[in-house]
């Protein structure tokens, strides 16, 4: 896994390889896992109906790359942006399948 660069560019390329998620239908490459928080990763999704009810503690970020996705609010596409605060209880899925880049972030602190 490759953490964020403390200073400079860091350049990280997606392979060809895909890996299974824990869910049935989605392959993942990870390609940031920093060990503040954020994680940057591609995900695959196979044509399936709504996944499991959950929420996610980070801002989750979605950029849909192709294909299509939706949620329980509505349908997206590529070049579509979905960002989501943590703890919105959301599910997902794909209708004909789709490729997007996730970003989770840990929320802010709040300011003083």
């Amino acid at each position: 896994m490759t953490g964020l660069p403390d200073e400079g560019t860091l350049v990280v390329r997606a392979r060809a390889n895909w890996t299974s998620d824990s869910l049935a239908g989605v392959s993942t490459q990870t390609l940031i896992d920093d060990s503040r928080g954020y994680r940057t990763l591609l995900m695959k999704i196979d044509p399936a109906p709504f996944g499991t009810l959950h929420a996610h503690d980070d801002i989750e970020q979605i950029y849909v790359i192709e294909g299509d996705f939706f949620d329980d609010e509505k349908s997206y596409g590529p070049g579509d942006f979905i960002v989501r605060a943590p703890g919105a209880l959301h599910r997902t899925g794909s209708k004909n399948g789709a490729i997007t880049l996730l970003i989770y972030a840990p929320p802010a602190a709040p300011r003083a």
